[in-house]
């Protein structure tokens, strides 16, 4: 409920001076910030790019200002989004604001404004009114909160102030309520319904309470959160990384954490989140880009859209049904078997060797080469055993050098004696053991030499070929692969799979369905030992495999995991997450809290409605969404019959979303052909200017795109038009239900659906 004038007058007066408090520190924060930049400039010239001790200091404390300074800038526009009143047990009561960054004044003493992540703020998440208790450094801390209290501020100026009531705690929203009988947190739905611009912004001011508890939960623990569409699952991952950063600031540094997204549309579109919370140097990346990176590969690849939008697009359904049956296979539990066999093979092949030898000398046996390889040195990749081997004869060696050369003097004493004692000539005695004495020597040098050379040979001869001519070499071999395979792959799939490879053989190309395999490949034979990651966040979870899962585990130091994503949006169903418990069960061994987020943030009560009716017609479907209560206007179904009435229609919607003060628009095509349809006809006949979203490469910046349904993964707008969703666009079967559910959840205000002769079936 809005707060009383007199109320509203005391917050605008506190306002008025953290704001002007927020100018001085500006203010000094830049003076400070400009000596220290000249500072480091000097220091820099005189060092003449040597190590300068004092440089290297300044440019810490300059970087620190630099940092204090961004953090006042920003802070001064929106200081804090919340107050709560707290009295701890038998203490007074005292006043928390909360913001995005905790401002301190050193000269006061005093916490003008609480970090949202601070133990304390956790009563405004979570808290209700009453008794309560939250955790601190020092244990749990008792006492009453009276007062929670949030603020509209904008441009330094307070908008408005809603405090919430005892029993205004949780939203009830399922889609069967009226306005008259839900409770309405006002302040959510305020900020809900502003428009949005390009990227992904922090929602600290209205983070709710279920998803509070995933940002707060420990660190060391895998999270798999189901997230229905909108329900902020990709918001509540980063929001967790930087809660995480906050509180294990001490031994976790921003250089061991990885964000994992579907694309680099995506990763632009989520960009602004980690800076904006005041973490950066995150490493964020695609699961092809971080692959590329551990095999040292840079060369080109077929990335899982470009096979995606050849699925979409391929008229021949016989191939679809080989790459899509391809793309599981190697996505699977099974083909890390089939790679645990082959690596076996490769060991068996591996110990067919012999002797080190130099002359009739043996340094070092087979059969001692093979208990080291296969018994003693078992728990080491392939590569780094051998590499052991030759460490340990390398030390062995200056231990049986000496050893040789007794036998080599006891040999040649025989000579020499049975020469003393049977040449009576003293001068072809003499000649005679000199000669010996000398041979010798040139035997010991020369086994001296040897020795080295024979060893480096040896393990040169039995090294590795690459990772990548390993893993080819087997899907070349029809003998090998049906042995691993056990015969269980029928030829006809096997003959795809062996067209492809000559494919990407020749043209120098690597599949993403290849990468799992590749990785695991490279863990048992060289080892991961440069990548290890203490958090991992992995966005649109359902759209990888088991086995690619598993890989990025095998980076992971301690099973630290944020793992999001929407089984109903598993658009790469072929080869992505059937369930969330056999992940759990096959990947991580059934240690793991999942988490299911039903309640949708994004869009209206009347556009999750539409997309729940096709998310209940696919298979096994997860519960439906429940949005927040939050009314706005049904979805248009409109109907044409030729491009330029479509164009028209398009148009006028344009101006009404301009009139209501919205921005982003997007028309969503099927396939990436059917946008570039789209765009043509949009060039020929619209008023206004369009952007074609090419690849998932490309970031966008108008505020109008043309884009392919299934690089709108992840992304809204708050107005969508769906081109074209008749029955033939969209029929009845499993990909178009999902892919007709990722296009419908797009919208956070505005949903237009177009069609021709009649609408798909799957909309009723």
């Amino acid at each position: 409920m809005a707060i009383d004038k007199s109320e509203m007058e005391l917050e605008k007066r506190r306002l008025e001076e953290t704001v002007d408090w927020l100018s001085e520190q500006v203010n000094l924060a830049a003076e400070k910030h400009e000596e220290l930049e000249k500072k480091v400039a000097m220091l820099k010239k005189s060092s003449g790019g040597t190590y300068n001790e004092e440089l290297a200091l300044t440019q810490q404390v300059y970087e620190f200002a630099n940092k204090n300074l961004q953090k006042y800038s920003e802070a001064s526009h929106k200081p804090y989004f919340a107050r709560i009143d707290f009295s701890e047990a038998r203490r007074d009561k005292e006043s928390y604001y909360i913001g995005k960054f905790g401002l301190n004044d050193s000269s006061e003493g005093e916490e003008k404004v609480i970090d949202w992540r601070a133990p304390i703020a956790e009563l405004y998440y979570s808290g209700q009114q009453g008794k309560v208790s939250y955790k601190a450094p020092i244990g749990f801390v008792d006492g009453v909160l009276s007062l929670k209290r949030k603020f509209l501020i904008e441009n330094e100026k307070l908008e408005n102030a809603f405090d919430e009531g005892i029993n205004d705690i949780i939203l009830r929203s399922s889609s069967d309520e009226t306005e008259d009988n839900a409770l309405v947190d006002e302040f959510l739905k305020i900020n809900l319904e502003q428009s949005i611009g390009s990227k992904l912004k922090d929602v600290v001011a209205t983070i709710q309470k279920e998803q509070n508890e995933i940002i707060r939960a420990s660190k060391n623990t895998v999270m798999i959160i189901q997230g229905s569409a909108g329900s902020g699952k990709t918001t509540v991952a980063l929001h967790r990384l930087a809660y995480l950063m906050y509180k294990y600031s001490e031994n976790l540094t921003t250089h061991e954490i990885l964000v994992i997204a579907p694309n680099k549309l995506f990763l632009d579109y989520i960009s602004d989140i980690l800076p904006s919370l005041g973490v950066s140097g995150v490493k964020q990346s695609t699961f092809e880009d971080i692959a590329c990176n551990i095999l040292k590969y840079s060369g080109k690849i077929h990335t899982k859209d470009m096979k995606f939008s050849l699925v979409m697009e391929e008229s021949n359904k016989e191939k679809v049904k080989f790459i899509t049956t391809s793309s599981k296979f190697k996505g699977s539990m099974t083909y890390k078997s089939i790679m645990d066999r082959y690596l076996k093979y490769i060991e068996n092949k591996d110990i067919q060797i012999e002797d080190i030898m130099v002359g009739e000398y043996i340094l070092f046996t087979s059969n001692e080469i093979k208990r080291l390889y296969s018994k003693d040195l078992i728990n080491f990749p392939l590569n780094k055993r051998k590499q052991e081997i030759k460490r340990y004869f390398n030390l062995k060696l200056k231990v049986i050098i000496p050893e040789v050369f007794e036998k080599i003097d006891y040999a040649y004493e025989r000579s020499i004696q049975s020469a003393k004692r049977d040449i009576k000539d003293e001068t072809s005695k003499r000649k005679k053991i000199i000669e010996l004495y000398d041979k010798r020597d040139e035997e010991k040098k020369h086994f001296n030499a040897n020795a080295k050379k024979a060893m480096d040979e040896y393990f040169k001869q039995w090294s590795q070929k690459s990772i990548i001519d390993l893993y080819f070499n087997l899907l070349m071999d029809e003998e090998v692969f049906t042995e691993l395979t056990e015969g269980k792959i029928g030829t006809k799939l096997y003959d795809f799979i062996k067209s492809e490879t000559i494919a990407s053989i020749s043209g120098s190309i690597i599949d993403s369905d290849d990468l799992a395999a590749l990785l695991y490949l490279k863990l048992k034979v060289e080892g991961l030992d440069k990548f290890n990651f203490s958090h991992i966040v992995i966005d649109e979870a359902q759209d990888y495999s088991n086995f690619q899962l598993l890989m990025l585990k095998s980076i992971a130091v301690n099973d630290s995991f944020t793992i999001v994503g929407d089984i109903g949006q598993g658009i790469y169903y072929y080869k992505g997450i059937e369930s969330w418990q056999k992940l759990i069960s096959e990947v991580f061994k059934g240690q793991a809290n999942y988490i299911p987020l039903t309640q949708s943030y994004r869009s209206t009560i009347e556009i999750i409605n539409v997309a729940n009716r096709v998310l209940q017609k696919q298979q096994n479907y997860i519960t439906p969404a429940r949005p927040v209560l939050r009314h706005g206007k049904e979805p248009d179904l409109i109907s044409y019959s030729v491009e330029k009435e479509f164009v028209e229609k398009l148009d006028e919607i344009v101006k009404s979303v301009k009139i209501s003060g919205k921005k982003s628009i997007a028309v969503i095509g099927k396939t990436f052909k059917e946008c570039k349809y789209i765009k043509t006809q949009l060039k020929k006949y619209s008023e206004n200017d369009w952007e074609l979203i090419k690849n998932t490469d490309k970031n966008f910046q108008s505020e109008r795109i043309i884009i392919p349904s299934y690089m709108t993964k992840g992304l809204e707008f708050d107005c969508s038009i769906v081109y074209n969703c008749d029955e033939e666009s969209y029929g009845d079967n499993e990909l178009d239900k999902k892919i007709l559910y990722v296009v419908l959840t797009r919208a956070l205000h505005m949903e237009y659906i177009f069609y021709k002769e009649k609408p798909s079936s799957l909309l009723e």
